[in-house]
Parts: structure tokens; sequence; C-alpha cells
């Protein structure tokens, strides 16, 4: 069917006034931000900031911390402001490692207002006044959006997809994303949030991953996560990956790691390295696929550390080094970001643009998601601009289903935001169910961006 998308926008589409593009390409060498502009690291020397352990050592954990690093540049009503977050509405924990933090207000004057509007800090350090009041929750988020624990087939091995599994294998990470999907099991629990617990220990869960891979040889593709796979000590990481080489029909694996962008400093550690080295090695002789996908959503978290970690893992023999973002209203979600973002990362940092992900329909995040109208008109203002190899999609993951390329809806109610998607495979939840390659699964629009009648119709329903 015809899905009219609706009239451009100026938030949605970049202006082309007059002549010349909507978007003008500029190249931007890389830079390492100044910390000592800071008044909490004015004597940090960079051998301890390209330390792995002192990155860890000095994470900022809560807003005391916080103040200790930021001083007076900040003032007193933003603390305030993160303590009533942190207090009531916050889904994660607050950790952020100092490099992710020197990436916030590197471009200009720092001060109150730079920091409310730096766009990693939105993601990053969320605050009360950031949420909606109106709709801080759609009506139908939930805190495993996904589905992913009820389609675990071991602890932490969600299968989902026909030749894919999800290997979850610790439940940390070196810093934690406000947005987080994986809310309800990564990181400490929250005033808002109680989290699940992983049960076995490390070493039993793995064993029972390898098992049910070894049990079911139409699983090819492994993606090694948690948590964080840094955060997993290397050894422990090697083996698992190991054993994962040993099954004959494993051919792709992927180590999804954040820290590759928010904390390089443990990629280019030199044990880290020479391991990585032997598993790309052998996953070479094997004739397996061994990729990294980092997650980076803005040009400004993208520096040389970052840059000469993702080479290093090239270097080794590491076949690729991806990015899978996710699309943030106050963060991204315009073209020039996005391009911006995939030309540092292509160009500057040798990591490939792959994903953009529909921010998931967790609590308190109504005020970063986008509508999927919105993320149609941004895939459409992609093309063109860089190599086909390195143009993101855009896509949306929708619960049962997956992910879809965002053009590929059934049925669109502008209206009231929902939309509608099908799928071409079972979960492994499905197998019995003889209608699952048939049924239309929704997937809803944020409620503020709807037009009047469509937020009266969702009032009622609430």
């Amino acid at each position: 069917m015809t899905v009219d998308l609706g009239p451009r926008t100026p938030e949605a589409a970049p202006a082309a006034t007059g002549g010349g593009q909507p978007y003008e390409y500029r190249r931007r060498p890389l830079v390492e931000p100044d910390w000592t502009r800071f008044p909490g690291w004015r004597h940090i020397t960079r051998d301890q900031w390209e330390s792995a352990q002192w990155q860890r050592v000095n994470c900022v954990k809560n807003v005391k911390q916080l103040q200790a690093v930021l001083g007076d540049l900040v003032g007193e009503t933003f603390y305030k402001d993160l303590l009533e977050d942190q207090k009531a509405l916050a889904t994660m924990s607050m950790l952020v490692t100092p490099q992710m933090l020197n990436t916030m207000m590197s471009g200009g004057t720092m001060s109150t207002e730079a920091f409310y509007l730096d766009p990693v800090r939105r993601y990053m350090i969320p605050v009360a006044s950031d949420r909606r009041t109106d709709w801080p929750s759609h009506p139908y988020a939930s805190r495993d959006s996904l589905h992913e624990h009820d389609m675990w087939v071991a602890e932490g091995l969600t299968h989902r997809y026909p030749t894919k599994v999800l290997a979850e294998l610790l439940s940390t990470c070196p810093q934690y994303c406000g947005h987080c999907t994986r809310m309800d099991l990564v990181g400490n629990s929250t005033p808002a949030v109680e989290k699940l617990k992983l049960t076995l220990k490390p070493v039993d869960r793995y064993e029972a991953h390898i098992s049910y891979l070894k049990a079911h040889p139409g699983v090819r593709d492994v993606v090694v996560s948690g948590g964080d796979v840094a955060n997993v000590p290397w050894r422990n990481l090697e083996s698992y990956l190991m054993s994962l080489l040993s099954i004959e029909t494993v051919r792709d694996i992927r180590l999804a790691t954040k820290a590759l962008m928010g904390l390089p400093q443990h990629w280019l550690q030199p044990d880290v390295v020479e391991g990585l080295e032997r598993v790309a090695r052998t996953a070479a002789r094997r004739g397996v696929n061994l990729a990294i996908h980092t997650h980076v959503n803005h040009a400004q978290s993208l520096t040389p550390l970052v840059a000469k970690a993702a080479q290093t893992a090239l270097e080794v023999g590491v076949r690729d080094v991806r990015n899978q973002g996710v699309l943030m209203r106050g963060v991204n979600a315009t073209t020039a970001d996005l391009l911006d973002l995939c030309f540092a990362l292509q160009g500057e940092a040798g990591i490939l643009p792959y994903y953009f992900y529909m921010c998931d329909m967790i609590p308190n995040a109504e005020h970063w998601r986008v509508p999927v109208w919105q993320a149609h008109q941004l895939q459409h203002d992609l093309m063109g601009y860089l190599p086909g190899y390195a143009t993101p999609r855009i896509v949306c993951d929708v619960p049962f289903v997956g992910k879809r390329w965002v053009h590929m809806l059934t049925e669109y109610d502008r209206e009231r935001g929902i939309s509608y998607w099908t799928k071409n495979y079972r979960t492994s939840i499905e197998s019995a169910d003889g209608e699952a390659l048939t049924k239309r699964f929704p997937y809803y629009d944020p409620i503020d961006t709807l037009p009047k009648s469509g937020q009266d119709w969702w009032e009622t329903q609430a």
C-alpha cells in the first residue's frame, strides 16, 4: 500500500534555500579534547589519561564526583536536576568514563547552558528536566521491550532470529547509556528499576551457550555482548571466543563493545591487542568472519584514541569495525548530525557506519524517540552523500519481529502513530505458532509527535 509520510518539516529535513547543497561536506580531522580544561583533571598527565586502569578507577558514578570534575563550570541547578533524575526517573545508574565525559562541551564555551545542550550529555547524563512530563513513557513501553529475556534458550543466550543468537556474557559495562535497551538486566538497580540478575557462574553460563550452539547447527552467527565484552577479563573472553571458533557451524562472530569509543584505552592494552590477534588469526584460518561492533551516537565522541583503537583492531586481523548508533532527539536526529557522524566514522576513524536503530520503547525514554515518518525522511536525506557501502540503514527493532528497514512497514496510521509490520521467520518462542508469519505487529510513535487528534485518542486509551 502507499503510505503518506506527510510534509517535510524543518526538524526532519535540511533546509535548501537558494543555491548549493542541503549538506556541505567539510573534512574535520579528529581532535583529542584537552581534559585539563576541567578543574578536577588539571594535573592529569597523558600517561594517566591513556591508562585503561586510570580511566576505570576515575569513572564518574554520582553527582558528587561529577561536581568534583566540573567544579563551578556547571551551576548548582544542573546538579540538582541530575540528582532528581537519579532519585526517581533514571533507568540506568550513573557511570561515565573520563574519556566519554571529556567529549562533552568539547567545541566551545563551557557553561551550564552548554552542558545542558550538549548532545553527548543528553544521553549519557540525563536529567529530570530532559524527560517529558506529559508522556514520559509510552503506554506500551516495557523494561524488556524486545522480549530478549523471553527468548533465552540458556541464561543470557537469546535465540531470536533463525540463524543468529545474542550471547550476553555479563550484565555490566564500562559506562551506562541512559537509553539502554537492556535496562532490565544491565547495570545496578535504580529507584525506578529493580534489575534482573544473572544467577549462573560465568563458566557455567558460557558452557551452556556452547552446548546449545553445538546442538543447533542452524545457528551460524553469534553476537557476543552483555553488558560490554570489555568488562569480561580477557582470558575468559578469549577462551569463550576460541570455544565458539571450535564449532564448525559458527561462521560469524561479532563483538559488541561501546568501550571501543567510550574506553578505547582498554582495546589498546598490550595483552588485549595480543589476545585479539590470536583470536583473529584463528578466525581467519577457520574461515570465520570476526568483527567488532561499537556504538557511537555523535561525532563529538570520536577522537584520535578511538581511531587508534579501531585501526589497531583492523591491523591485528579483525575483518571489520562497524558502528551501530541509536537515533535520538536532541542527540543526532538531524541529517547534518548523522552525516557529520558518518563522515567522521568512515573517513577519520576507520569505522563503518552500519545501523542507526530507532530508540526502543523503554520507560522514561519518550523524549529521545523519533516517529517512523521522521526516520523515513532521515534515511531519504542521507542517500547520495556517503559511499554506498558506508551509507547506514535506519532500522526499527519491532517487538517480536526484529530489525526492519524503516520503509518496510506494511501499514501506517499517522494520526495515531501506529505502524504495522510483518516478518518472514519464527522466533524461538513461536515454533508452534502457525500464524506467526501472517500476523501484523504494531510499533508506536512518541505520542507528543502526533497531531492533536491523535494525542486526544491516546488520552482516551490511557
